[in-house]
């Protein structure tokens, strides 16, 4: 499996896990991205971004409380990103 590298400020990371909420605000259709990267060195980082039309842009995330227990839900099948968090699922 090929791994996925992304540059962050603190240098290239690789992309260790990663969610997707989905979103609905009237009739636009977008998701919160959260990821776990990895830097060379073992430090972990986590990204929150969003998405429109499949591309990922930077920016403010927000979510609304439906969209944080669909945050929790889905970090049950994230164990990695729940532990960087430090939340659990459901």
């Amino acid at each position: 499996m090929a791994t996925t590298k992304t540059a962050t400020p603190w240098g290239t990371a690789e992309l260790v896990e990663e969610l997707t909420v989905r979103q609905q605000a009237g009739d636009r259709r977008f998701a919160s991205v959260v990821q776990l990267l990895e830097t060379a060195r073992g430090e972990r980082l986590v990204r929150f971004a969003y998405s429109t039309d499949g591309t990922t842009r930077r920016g403010p995330v927000t979510l609304r409380a439906r969209d944080i227990e669909k945050l929790h839900a889905a970090l049950a099948q994230h164990p990695a990103l729940a532990a960087a968090l430090e939340l659990g699922g459901g």
